[in-house]
């Protein structure tokens, strides 16, 4: 008590520790959860490349259908597709469904994946209800375009959105609406595929639209057997390169390296926080040593008074370690609602989820513990300080 400043300030050192720490575990708990989501497809033995044609003679078309054909023939391909844009690539195509026609009605925004009918092996998709496309569905589109084909294949999540009142099962065959008015047949539902944006709420809203694009620039998602996807990689890059002078390869990517660009600015945040956090718990022990031991060194005439008049070793141990458990109480008392405060603000202010309950006590355990290890050498310390020596005047 007669040191209250250096008391008050350890205890909110810790209070700020643990609403910092408590905050920052929760939210790289979170961004681990997102990077572990499942695209819905064969990641680890998939890869993409960008055709783009430049000569004045460069047939689209052909050259897509060559190139196509040309992929899938290779040994070691799976299947090949061309697509419009990449799952959890950061850019691609979405509109709206609804399941009314009009414009006074919203829409459930879906990503827009154009494919024929190879994606499901290509893409490595769970069809779970319904049928596949088959050639005769699958059309070209102009870049132009505006109007879309009469069928759909949509994701599971995407089918209870557009009907949450009724059983996935059953929107097989149901129409909705696109541009407001357009309808079109769901024909069939997959399972998962995520949309390219994986910051998106509603990441796995997807929608397989069956046309190729005539767009200038084509892009080829071509899965692999287990293994050989490095070994392809190149392959398809030299084969197609050399097939047509006309054009050029660029982008050759892997699904996984994909992956990694995506969600890079997580992976950085949580380098970032666990760093703060280790600082953090680092400059704090280091406070409780400080004042413990600043403590010890006023009170060594009453330690060895103490001493002297029968007190143990253990006692004057455990005299500090109790001193240092008040004093943190305080401070992970004062944290348990800095740490709440918090986690509303950042709530409301970046849409985060709720902090759940249990963090809280295990902040406050683990600053307990924390400051328990800090104090225990300079009470060490203090409980070998000899009665004889203590009480010197000198």
């Amino acid at each position: 008590m007669r040191n209250k400043v250096g008391a008050l300030l350890i205890a909110i050192q810790i209070a700020v520790t643990m609403c910092i720490i408590v905050n920052a575990i929760h939210i790289i708990l979170e961004r681990q959860e997102l990077m572990a989501r499942d695209s819905g497809i064969d990641e680890a033995n998939s890869f993409h490349l960008i055709s783009t044609g430049f000569a004045n003679d460069f047939n689209e078309q052909v050259t897509i259908e060559t190139d196509l054909n040309t992929i899938r023939a290779l040994p070691g391909v799976i299947d090949a597709v061309q697509i419009n844009a990449i799952p959890i690539s950061g850019g691609g195509w979405s509109m709206g469904l609804q399941t009314q026609p009009g414009a006074e009605f919203d829409g459930v925004g879906t990503a827009v994946y154009m494919v024929d009918e190879h994606v499901l092996e290509a893409l490595d998709l769970e069809l779970i209800a319904g049928e596949a496309f088959k050639p005769t569905h699958v059309r070209w589109r102009e870049r132009a375009q505006t109007n879309w084909p009469d069928q759909t294949i949509i994701t599971k999540a995407m089918a209870e959105s557009l009907f949450p009142e009724e059983p996935w099962q059953q929107v097989v065959g149901k129409t909705v609406y696109i541009n407001d008015n357009e309808p079109i047949l769901i024909m069939g539902i997959i399972d998962k595929l995520q949309a390219p944006w994986v910051g998106w709420n509603n990441v796995e809203h997807a929608m397989l639209s069956p046309e190729k694009t005539l767009f200038s620039s084509s892009r080829y998602l071509v899965r692999t057997e287990p293994g050989r996807r490095d070994e392809l990689m190149p392959k398809v890059e030299e084969i197609l390169a050399e097939s047509n002078k006309g054009r050029i390869i660029r982008d050759v990517t892997s699904m996984m390296d994909t992956r990694e660009r995506s969600y890079r600015r997580h992976g950085a945040m949580i380098k970032i926080l666990t760093t703060v956090m280790v600082i953090l718990t680092v400059v704090t022990a280091l406070g409780i040593v400080g004042l413990a031991s600043f403590s010890v060194n006023r009170r060594r005439k009453q330690i060895g008074t103490r001493r002297a008049l029968g007190a143990s070793q253990s006692a004057i141990l455990r005299y500090f370690m109790l001193e240092n458990f008040l004093i943190s109480t305080v401070g992970v008392v004062l944290g348990a609602a800095l740490t709440i405060g918090l986690n509303i603000y950042l709530v409301q202010a970046f849409s985060l989820d709720r902090i759940d309950w249990y963090f809280i006590p295990l902040g406050m355990l683990v600053l307990w513990m924390v400051g328990q290890l800090a104090v225990f050498g300079p009470a060490k310390r203090a409980a070998g300080i000899a009665p004889a020596i203590a009480t010197r005047t000198v």
